[in-house]
C-alpha cells in the first residue's frame, strides 16, 4: 500500500476507527515522549513497566462494567502510586523492591477480575496487545484532556522534576517536597502509561514511554531538546507504525514498537556525538 492509499483510508468514512487509531496513537506518543525523559534521567524504567500493571485491575472494572477504560485504569493507576510512595518512605525497603509488591499484586488482582467477565480471551489480548478497531469516541476526548493536563503539570514542575530525577539527596537539602514530588512524577507516568494503554497494549507500553526518549538521549546532551525530540520520535514511529500495520496486517501496538527499536539503533550507531560509529572515528 503506498502512502496516498494510506490517506485516503485515513479520510474513507468507512474506515473511520483508522484516523481515531492515529490521533491517540499521536496524543499518546507524544504525552509519553515528555514523561518519558523524566523517567530516563531517572533511570527508573522498571516504573514504566511496573505502571503497566498496577492500572491493570481498573481496566479490568472498566470492561466488566461496561465503562471507560482510561478513566477505570487511571483511578487504579494513581491508588497503587499512592501506596508506592507511601511505603517507599521507609528506606529499609527499596523503592523498587516496593513498585515490585505492589503493581505484581496489582496486574495480578486484574487478571482475577477480567477471568471472570465474559469472553475472557478476547478481553484479555485487547488489553495486553491493543486494539485499534475497539477505541470508543468518548476516550478521544479523555485522551486528550488527559494529555493536556499531563503536559500542564510538566510545565509547573519541570524545574522540580528535573531536580529530583537527577538527585534526590541534593533536592531534599534545597527544601523541596520529595514525597509529593514523587507522587506526582507516580501520577503522571500513570496517566501517560493509561491513554496508551488501547492503542499499544499493556505489554509493550514501556517501549512507548522509554524508547523514544532513549533514542533522544543518544542525539543530544540538553534537556530541553530531548524533551522535544523524544515526542516527535514517538509519534513518527506511531505513525509509521500504524501505516506498516495497516498496510500489511501486522500487530499495530508490536510493529509501533519495532519502528521505535529501529530508530533506535540507528542513533546507537549513526548519532553524530554519541554512536558508536562517531565514537569509533574519534578514536
Amino acid at each position: 500500500m503506498s502512502p496516498a492509499d494510506f490517506l485516503t483510508d485515513l479520510l474513507n468514512p468507512d474506515l473511520a476507527f483508522l484516523p481515531k487509531a492515529l490521533l491517540i496513537a499521536v496524543m499518546s506518543s507524544i504525552v509519553c515522549g515528555v514523561v518519558g525523559c523524566y523517567v530516563v534521567l531517572r533511570g527508573m524504567a522498571f516504573i514504566g513497566d511496573a505502571v503497566a500493571h498496577a492500572v491493570f485491575p481498573g481496566l479490568a472494572v472498566a470492561f466488566v462494567l461496561s465503562g471507560s477504560l482510561v478513566i477505570g485504569g487511571t483511578i487504579a493507576g494513581i491508588v497503587t502510586a499512592v501506596l508506592v510512595a507511601v511505603f517507599s518512605q521507609n528506606r529499609r525497603i527499596k523503592e523498587d523492591s516496593v513498585i515490585g509488591v505492589f503493581f505484581v499484586a496489582a496486574f495480578a488482582l486484574g487478571i482475577v477480575i477480567i477471568s471472570k467477565a465474559p469472553g475472557y480471551a478476547g478481553s484479555l489480548q485487547q488489553f495486553l496487545f491493543g486494539s485499534i478497531t475497539g477505541i470508543p469516541d468518548d476516550d478521544i476526548y479523555v485522551v486528550a484532556g488527559t494529555g493536556v493536563f499531563v503536559l500542564g503539570i510538566v510545565l509547573l514542575l519541570h524545574k522540580e522534576l528535573v531536580t529530583i530525577s537527577l538527585d534526590r539527596e541534593t533536592a531534599r537539602s534545597m527544601g523541596l517536597k520529595v514525597f509529593w514530588l514523587d507522587l506526582a512524577l507516580y501520577v503522571l507516568v500513570t496517566l501517560a502509561v493509561v491513554i496508551s494503554v488501547q492503542t499499544i497494549g499493556n505489554i509493550l507500553v514501556l517501549a512507548l514511554l522509554i524508547t523514544p526518549s532513549a533514542t533522544a538521549r543518544l542525539l543530544t546532551d540538553r534537556l530541553g531538546v530531548m524533551m522535544l525530540l523524544a515526542p516527535a520520535i514517538g509519534a513518527f514511529s506511531a505513525l509509521v507504525g500504524l501505516y506498516v500495520s495497516w498496510s500489511w496486517d501486522y500487530p499495530t501496538g508490536g510493529t509501533i514498537v519495532l519502528v521505535l527499536t529501529a530508530l533506535f539503533l540507528l542513533a546507537w550507531f549513526c548519532a553524530p556525538r554519541q554512536g558508536l560509529i562517531a565514537k569509533q572515528r574519534l578514536r
